[in-house]
């Protein structure tokens, strides 16, 4: 392994060989928590660099001027990283660095710090405008990053294996192109189901197809791979009932258990125990909804690895969903604020 003068950031090459060491024990019907294992893994292979523009009015046709920027390292990866470091749970994230950009943004987590396992790849890492009206419509812009080389994927997917050993795995957001269909569906297969899936479109139904322990998508992701296109733009009680349909029939389509988060009215979970619903505490402000559904992630995970019932990880993981919408950057949580939305949902006075 040759490891750079960055004190988080370690390379690997496609010479290295890898090997699982260890997965958790598990069918991808299991949904009680893992007690022996000490963090998680994030695969969250296409990085980004996120500029965060809010602006009063999108007017297309006009120059436009940001009232405020903010430009850091980002994807739902690095998102679920920051918000699972953030409550305290150790975090490893696996992501290609394409070029000298991709070097940039891996000094930049380094200083957060975020531990990154980067797999370097040619290209230059791709960016995404996220623009916040006053009016609080988002709208983003994704580029798909650079395409992969032969052999990139299968060093990358090496280099994940070998780090399983007591780690959850939570896969995370997009994949580059190149990438196979079926990549994270390889990783949940490598740990025998014990895994978080939160994807979208063809990387999600192929993970469902290899029984990942937990899948997390929102709304429109879910309806997306399922085929309701009109539950995209629910809202309220619709957005309610459509979301608890939506994780019944993602269960079927074989996760242990499928939790579909719904934006600031809540989410919908089906288990062995039924398919039941959680409401969000109200924030308090709303600066940025953008990878609140990641925050939901990193807040489950870090509850699931401690051995929390399945109920308990939902809530820890919706309170840290609301306290991310609070803050600007995606994945900045702060855990006194978690704390209290803890006690508001389970009625602490």
């Amino acid at each position: 392994m040759t490891t750079t003068g960055l004190g988080h950031l370690r390379k690997v090459t496609h010479g290295e060989a890898g090997r699982l060491r260890g997965s958790s024990p598990a069918s991808g019907t299991r949904v009680a928590p893992v007690t022996a294992l000490s963090g998680i893994l994030i695969a969250g292979p296409n990085l980004t660099f996120d500029r965060m523009l809010s602006i009063d009015e999108i007017r297309p046709g006009e120059v436009l001027r940001a009232t405020e920027v903010v430009v850091a390292p980002g994807g739902k990866g690095v998102n679920v990283a920051r918000a699972a470091r953030a409550l305290g749970v150790p975090a490893l994230l696996a992501a290609f660095v394409p070029g000298r950009t991709g070097q940039a943004a891996a000094e930049l987590l380094a200083e957060e710090p975020i531990e990154l396992i980067a797999v370097p790849v040619a290209g230059e890492i791709r960016s995404a405008a996220v623009i916040l009206e006053r009016s609080g419509r988002v709208t983003v812009v994704n580029e798909p990053g650079p395409p992969l080389a032969a052999g990139d994927w299968e060093a990358y997917e090496r280099e994940v294996e070998e780090l399983l050993s007591g780690r959850l795995l939570v896969c995370s957001g997009s994949l580059p192109p190149g990438a196979p269909p079926d990549a994270y569906g390889r990783l949940v297969r490598s740990v025998r189901g014990e895994a978080i899936i939160d994807t979208s479109g063809p990387a999600l139904a192929a993970a469902l197809e290899a029984g990942p322990a937990i899948v997390a998508p929102n709304l429109a992701e879910a309806a997306g791979v399922l085929g309701r296109v009109s539950d995209v733009q629910r809202a309220g009680e619709d957005a309610r009932e459509s979301a608890l349909m939506a994780a019944a029939e993602l269960r079927e389509w074989g996760a242990g258990a499928a939790i579909v988060t719904a934006g600031e009215v809540g989410v919908a979970v089906a288990s062995e125990e039924g398919v039941w619903w959680q409401p969000a505490p109200q924030a308090a402000v709303v600066r940025s909804p953008v990878g609140a559904g990641d925050s939901f992630a990193a807040g489950f995970a870090a509850a699931y690895v401690g051995g929390e019932p399945l109920r308990r990880a939902v809530e820890v993981g919706v309170a840290a969903a609301t306290a991310s919408v609070e803050t600007l950057l995606p994945g900045h949580v702060d855990p006194p604020r978690v704390t209290e939305l803890l006690d508001v949902l389970r009625g602490a006075s």
